[in-house]
């Protein structure tokens, strides 16, 4: 998972840049870049850490044109402590292309083997993004010709990547002189979303983000989403040209952007990430009142802050007085996405408190947004039962993740989640508490799906069933490895 941004500008465009990412923060946190085109220079920046951390004065001033792009990483291929694996990449030919990536590719091993033995290209790093990069670059030069470089080039390129490459990714890039890019896989895994807006000499500007609320902070109109498999190319004249390039394209997000990943505030390939939220805890609600017996629970609490309006309406369905009980340090990054399982524990007493006025002598009931290796939720338990808590109810708005994510999500070891090969009953046990109560996946997918015109969603860390078809248990032991070495 990451959040990624390209804005196309009348005027300089280094500091909108930087003012995305930082609303992009809470999609990575080991690292950022941002790259700007003045002309047919490329002018880049990146660095490890907080977005906050990692750029100057000096380094701003850099960063000059109109034309860019920027990210933040959460590493879920290749290592998130070496400065070879922070994006963006450049390659210097054909023109010269600098590109960002948001998801993970599945046939990295096919992938390496052909970008050196028959494009005979190198690559510098372990990450999918470099390949990713390459390919396009290879399938790009292939189809330039002499004159200057045509929206249908660049179209036919994406074609021929969309049927070497298989697995998640939303992508953009710049091209040297010529313009920027946007991308999609055919299945719209990792979202991408266009707006538009006016400068004050009334000429076209664009922006292409991994959430909406960037385009609303900025003042730009949402024109749409990026459709599956589809590329989107803006030249330097901001004018803007667009192509389905798969054969074949369905939208089937991933689940997780709507349980965990983006920011309630955004609105993500036409649904409201807060109202889905909200259904969650309806759904959440009625599971809980058909398995366990509430008449002795004195509060619902939430965990902050994602896991809120399920909690919310778990509270007002079943008439149980609403409680904030944790408290959070909005200065320490989010648990799920630490890089390691010790520092993901640690981290936990850091960023939330628990208010012991709000648990003593009480039972508990508990919402939080999903449970994946049960570190942070152990954590918990044990800070309400040390706070004063009677009895500790845990529930979660997710179903049992219980499957590795392979399309850029950082679950790809099945013995590292807690619900792999487990009962409800030895959950309990092993996390300390009373009761413990999930999400039922066709509630999950009501909750996502009601009102819009989506059909279907990639769920397979819930369900085993993945979406792009070409993920084999050869392959799941090969990432697990591959993870774990």
């Amino acid at each position: 998972m990451c959040g990624i941004v390209g804005i196309y500008s009348t005027q300089q465009v280094n500091q909108q840049i930087y003012d995305s990412l930082l609303l992009l923060q809470h999609r990575g946190q080991d690292s950022t870049g941002i790259a700007t085109m003045d002309g047919s220079v490329f002018n880049l920046h990146k660095s490890k850490g907080q977005v906050k951390e990692a750029y100057r004065t000096r380094d701003m001033r850099r960063l000059r044109g109109n034309i860019g792009l920027g990210h933040v990483r959460y590493a879920t291929k290749g290592s998130a402590n070496r400065e070879e694996e922070v994006q963006p990449f450049y390659v210097n030919a054909p023109y010269g292309i600098i590109l960002i990536h948001n998801g993970n590719l599945t046939n990295t091993r096919e992938l390496e083997r052909d970008l050196f033995k028959v494009d005979r290209r190198h690559m510098n790093s372990t990450s999918d993004t470099e390949m990713l990069l390459n390919v396009l670059a290879t399938e790009l030069q292939s189809k330039v010709q002499p004159n200057d470089l045509q929206p249908d080039q660049v179209f036919s390129a994406i074609r021929s990547l969309h049927k070497r490459v298989e697995g998640s990714y939303a992508s953009i890039a710049l091209i040297a002189g010529q313009g920027i890019l946007a991308f999609r896989d055919p299945f719209g895994i990792r979202p991408l979303v266009l707006g538009k807006r006016f400068s004050d000499r009334e000429k076209e500007e664009w922006i292409i983000a991994s959430e909406s609320l960037v385009l609303e902070n900025g003042d730009y109109e949402i024109v749409r989403d990026v459709n599956p498999g589809e590329a989107i190319f803006i030249d330097l004249n901001g004018r803007l040209f667009t192509s389905q390039c798969a054969d074949r394209h369905t939208l089937v997000p991933c689940s997780f952007e709507y349980v965990y990943l983006a920011r309630p505030d955004s609105v993500v390939n036409g649904i409201s990430v807060y109202e889905a939220r909200l259904r969650m805890g309806d759904y959440l609600a009625q599971t809980i009142s058909k398995k366990f017996s509430t008449g002795d629970i004195d509060v619902v609490m939430p965990i902050p802050d994602s896991s809120r309006p399920a909690a919310l309406q778990v509270s007002r369905t079943l008439g149980i007085e609403y409680r904030e009980g944790f408290f959070k340090n909005r200065y320490v990054g989010r648990t799920f996405i630490m890089p390691g399982q010790l520092q993901r524990k640690k981290s936990v007493r850091q960023k939330l408190n628990a208010m012991g006025t709000e648990f003593k002598g009480k039972n508990i009931l508990i919402v939080d947004d999903s449970i994946v290796r049960g570190t942070t939720s152990k954590e918990i338990v044990q800070m309400a039962r040390d706070a004063g808590a009677n009895k500790v109810v845990f529930t979660s708005a997710a179903p049992p993740v219980r499957h590795p994510h392979v399309y850029g999500i950082n679950m790809p070891s099945r013995n590292e989640l807690i619900a792999y090969n487990k009962t409800i009953p030895e959950i309990e046990k092993i996390l300390g508490i009373d009761k413990l109560i999930y999400q039922e996946i066709t509630d999950l997918t009501k909750s996502i799906v009601e009102g819009s015109k989506l059909k279907k969603l990639e769920m397979s860390c819930f369900d085993g069933e993945y979406v792009t078809g070409n993920i084999t248990e050869e392959y799941l032991k090969w990432v697990e490895h591959t993870y774990l070495s």
